[in-house]
C-alpha cells in the first residue's frame, strides 16, 4: 500500500496544519481509533453523518489511510459528535457506492473528500446503546 503523490501532500497538510487545529475545535467531529502499533488513542478529524445508531463517513484514501489501518486491526472506535463521545464498532464497506454515499453526507466535507481522494471507502460505525 504505497501512498500516491497526492496522498503524501494531503497527509502532510492534514497532519501538520489542519488536524491539530481541527482537534481543538469543540464541535469538530472526531474519530478515535487505537493505534495498531502504539496501542495509543489516535484522534482524526472527520466529516460524516449520524443516522440513528449509525455514523457514516467516507475515507478519501481508503485502506491507505492510517485510521483505516487502525480500524482493520481493531474495529472498536469512538466518535465525537456535537461534543459528545459515542462508542461503536467500525465496519469497512468496500462494496458500498462511496460516491453516492458522499452525496448523502455534509456537502463541504464531501466536496473535499471528492477533490482530494483517490481511493474512496465507505465506513459505517454501529454505535453502542
Amino acid at each position: 500500500m504505497v501512498a500516491s503523490p497526492r496522498q503524501r501532500v494531503v497527509t502532510f497538510v492534514q497532519r501538520r496544519l489542519a488536524n491539530p487545529l481541527m482537534r481543538a475545535v469543540p464541535i469538530q467531529t472526531l474519530l478515535e481509533t487505537t493505534g495498531r502499533k502504539s496501542g495509543q488513542p489516535r484522534r482524526t478529524p472527520i466529516g460524516g453523518r449520524l443516522e440513528g445508531k449509525q455514523f457514516w463517513l467516507v475515507s478519501e484514501f481508503g485502506d491507505r489511510s492510517q485510521y483505516v489501518r487502525n480500524i482493520m486491526a481493531d474495529p472498536r472506535v469512538r466518535v465525537r459528535v456535537r461534543g459528545r463521545w459515542l462508542d461503536g464498532t467500525a465496519t469497512l464497506l468496500p462494496d458500498d457506492d462511496a460516491q453516492a454515499r458522499l452525496a448523502a453526507l455534509p456537502r463541504m466535507n464531501s466536496a473535499a473528500v471528492r477533490a482530494m481522494g483517490d481511493n474512496l471507502l465507505t465506513i459505517r460505525v454501529d454505535l453502542d446503546g
